[in-house]
């Protein structure tokens, strides 16, 4: 909120007395409107509503009794009428407190034939605006839905603030609960010696809790080595972890040590140890239980001093019970398992998550990106199938593709926009004609923003002669 804060408790009981007192507010609420009209009729009625609403309102004539009460009172909502008498202009002082106040939603109030000023209000950071003439309805749905808008972008400052200020455990990022459990459980497993398995959803940061694990502990000095068991081919796994002697294949031209006896009392991290073949399994599980190894090629056995950690995207229990991984392994890495919460788990993680990716993308490129609210609410929403690996590349790509300060939502990759109309999962389950894509993307747009149909046509990022011809084509009406 703005420099004046709300006195919530206060706002709430008087709230709650109005609507004690007064039965025709339809619920009560803190949120405070202040309305700007030079018409006494239209002030009174937009009070009226206002205050039905269960809202505090103020109301004022002119420019001058406006600036009065906004220096005098924390006004969330302002409803400003464009045509206001005077030096200043609806759309000058509209800027002026979009500067003056930036967390203050403001709806302009316009001559139904003035469409041309409402878009220029947009522009300048209006939320939204209503045509004259205009009955109750209308005034308490904008009014509502203002609301909305600002308590999210409240919320939004409060979680980033909150949020950012407390890099969690081990330079992982988040506070939900579930991220609380897992730094609990790595502070536990980071002075113990014992095998780690690490299971959760691909794009979560497994690596970075082994990291967390290993950093965290008595292993923080020595050497942490992390292992892509799906990366390396079969035929070359071996020889990465055990090592080989000179000749003992085709191309091995000089001996190798294997990354277990390189460790030298540190850490060997093994991602995606699902995807181990089962051979390498057996050798993997005697050299945990015996603390030694056998390079390829060789006869003599050496000892190791490693710790164990291992991860997987995959559900090892149904993978022991079809075979394709060994049940006596499996309990050897299971003695300490966690599991990281998928990002869709742990959402109010978001806005710090997205709040560390953009300082980081700015400190690269020299640059201030923000990220509106609208573009936030879209990345609440959306439930991220590829978890904070994809909020990661969604964030660098909209700042390295965006010369402007603030991330809207057209800056987003498309998925994000896609998802409100289901069309991202049907292209995930089969081929989709790029035509029915485009379709749904549209009328998704179109939904969005409530049928306005030039805010749909500046969020897809194409004219609006463009959409028309699009929506007559759908058979919608324009």
């Amino acid at each position: 909120m703005h420099s004046q804060h709300h006195n919530l408790l206060g706002a709430n009981v008087t709230a709650a007395l109005m609507a004690t007192k007064n039965p025709n507010i339809e619920r009560a609420s803190a949120v405070s409107v202040l309305v700007i009209d030079d018409e006494k009729g239209i002030r009174g009625a937009c009070r009226d509503t206002a205050e039905r609403l269960g809202y505090r309102a103020s109301v004022a004539e002119n420019a001058g009794n406006a600036y009065k009460v906004l220096e005098s009172q924390s006004i969330d909502i302002v409803l400003l009428d464009m045509k206001l008498p005077g030096s200043n202009s609806g759309l000058e002082m509209l800027k002026d407190i979009r500067s003056r106040y930036p967390h203050t939603v403001v709806i302009v109030i316009t001559g139904d034939a003035k469409v041309r000023d409402a878009v220029e209000a947009i522009k300048s950071g209006a939320y939204d605006y209503l045509g004259k003439p205009f009955d109750h309805d209308d005034l308490r749905l904008i009014l509502q839905r203002a609301e909305a808008h600002f308590n999210l972008s409240s919320e939004n400052r409060v979680l980033r603030a909150k949020l950012r200020s407390k890099e969690g455990f081990g330079g992982m990022i988040g506070r939900a609960p579930e991220m609380e459990k897992l730094y609990r459980f790595i502070s536990k497993a980071a002075n113990s010696h014992h095998p780690v398995l690490i299971q959760g959803e691909s794009g979560t940061g497994k690596e970075l809790v082994a990291r967390s694990i290993h950093f965290s502990g008595r292993y923080k000095d020595k050497k942490f080595i992390p292992v892509d068991c799906g990366a390396i081919t079969p035929n070359l796994i071996e020889s990465e972890l055990f090592g080989h002697v000179k000749g003992a294949f085709t191309g091995a031209s000089q001996a190798k040590d294997g990354l277990l006896a390189i460790a030298d009392g540190g850490t060997v991290f093994l991602d995606e140890i699902g995807e181990l073949p089962t051979d390498l399994q057996a050798k993997l599980l005697r050299a945990i239980q015996e603390k030694e190894i056998r390079p390829v090629g060789s006869t003599r056995r050496i000892p190791i001093d490693a710790r164990i950690l291992a991860a997987t995207n995959r559900d090892l229990d149904a993978a022991v019970q079809n075979g394709s991984f060994r049940r006596d392994l499996f309990f050897r890495l299971n003695v300490l398992a966690l599991r990281v919460p998928a990002l869709r788990e742990r959402k109010q993680d978001i806005p710090a998550l997205v709040g560390y990716f953009i300082d980081r993308a700015n400190q690269r490129n020299g640059l201030q990106h923000t990220v509106s609210d609208e573009a936030l609410r879209r990345l609440l929403e959306y439930e991220w199938p590829g978890n904070v690996r994809e909020l990661e590349n969604s964030i660098e790509r909209a700042c390295a593709m965006n010369t402007e300060n603030e991330i809207r939502p057209e800056h987003l990759p498309s998925p994000l926009l896609l998802s409100a109309s289901g069309a991202l999962q049907a292209s995930l389950n089969g081929f989709v004609p790029l035509a029915n894509l485009e379709k749904d993307a549209i009328l998704a747009a179109v939904q969005h923003t409530r049928g306005d149909r030039l805010q749909a046509a500046k969020l897809l990022g194409i004219g609006k002669t463009t959409l028309y011809r699009k929506l007559k084509e759908y058979g919608t009406q324009v």
